[in-house]
């Protein structure tokens, strides 16, 4: 009896090699279908994102393509790393080492192109808050468009050397064949640690404390009723002081997210790289479906926009010339 249950229990009863398939509790069947609606929840929002921005052309702004770029990460989250990370709950993985191998290379992939578009993000608002008259021929979107590029194919090429042993050696990681986990050492831990989490943070904390340091002065400014302003504190238009503070908390929020995740790495230790049910590591995912919500709160663009793609009116002929903003 003891046999058979210890068999029912196995990814693949007839091998004994098998990993073992957890059982699900009433309450794991619950936080199952709340991480299932939290996906389909991100998939849809960043789909509305994407088709807003990519359909309505008054929305071909730079700073938009920016966030074209963090909605189509943030999309594949929701339609790869979450459904996959769902179904490993059970910790059965049967697709083979080369698909284990591949998903982590996009997860690792999707987290640096994130934390890319997001100094993106705050280099784009440094120049339109600090630097407004040379915004215009700074921040172009053919430039735009060549920087979200390098930083998806850097993001790219710096996860494949950075995994390249890593995954190379996942049998050694893994102590069954359903098994999908790689282990971060400590080394490339620390490296990775700089690259994508520190040094970024730090970039985006400065060129944002810039950016609040313009705003206070600018507030005071307007208070102030003053007309005339010294060059160097120039007039800032309301739609780039708005789209600043949405930005800001945007980032704000993915900053709080992605700390967690990286916990390992401050304290010294080494990371687990499987896809699991880790909270660090969900609520980093999360952070894909709350930057659109964000975007709802605070962009009245959006909204409308969700208003003729719902309705369906994108179909009707010259919607894309629609006024949105």
């Amino acid at each position: 009896m003891v046999e058979t249950l210890e068999a029912a229990d196995l990814c693949i009863p007839t091998l004994n090699t098998s990993c073992l398939s957890l059982s699900v509790t009433p309450s794991e069947m619950l936080n199952n279908i709340l991480l299932y609606f939290i996906t389909l929840l991100t998939v849809i929002l960043n789909l509305l994102v994407v088709i807003s921005i990519s359909h309505f052309r008054q929305l071909h702004t730079p700073t938009n393509l920016i966030l074209l770029s963090l909605a189509v990460s943030d999309l594949l989250v929701g339609l790869v790393v979450m459904p996959t990370g769902i179904i490993l709950l059970q910790s059965c993985w049967f697709l083979g080492k080369i698909a284990c191998a591949l998903l982590h290379l996009v997860i690792f992939t999707l987290t640096s192109a994130s934390v890319g578009n997001m100094v993106l993000i705050s280099v784009d608002r440094y120049v339109a808050i600090c630097h407004p008259l040379h915004y215009s021929s700074m921040i172009t979107q053919s430039r735009v468009k060549i920087s979200v590029s390098l930083c998806w194919f850097c993001s790219v090429n710096y996860n494949v050397i950075i995994l390249k042993d890593q995954l190379s050696h996942m049998y050694i990681f893994n102590s069954c064949y359903q098994e999908c986990v790689i282990i971060i050492n400590s080394i490339s831990g620390t490296v990775d640690f700089l690259l994508t989490f520190f040094g970024p943070v730090t970039v985006i904390i400065v060129l944002y404390s810039r950016v609040f340091v313009v705003a206070v002065s600018q507030a005071r400014v307007m208070r102030s009723q003053i007309s005339t302003v010294k060059s160097n504190i120039v007039t800032v238009k309301k739609s780039e002081m708005r789209a600043a503070r949405t930005l800001g908390i945007t980032l704000l929020v993915f900053i709080l997210c992605l700390c967690p995740y990286y916990f390992p790495s401050i304290a010294g230790q080494e990371t687990t790289g499987g896809v699991d049910s880790s909270a660090q590591r969900w609520l980093f995912y999360c952070n894909s479906s709350l930057n659109p919500l964000i975007y709802a709160l605070f962009y009245p663009w959006f909204r409308k926009a969700v208003k003729l793609i719902v309705s369906l009116q994108l179909l009707q002929p010259g919607s894309s010339e629609a006024k949105i903003m």
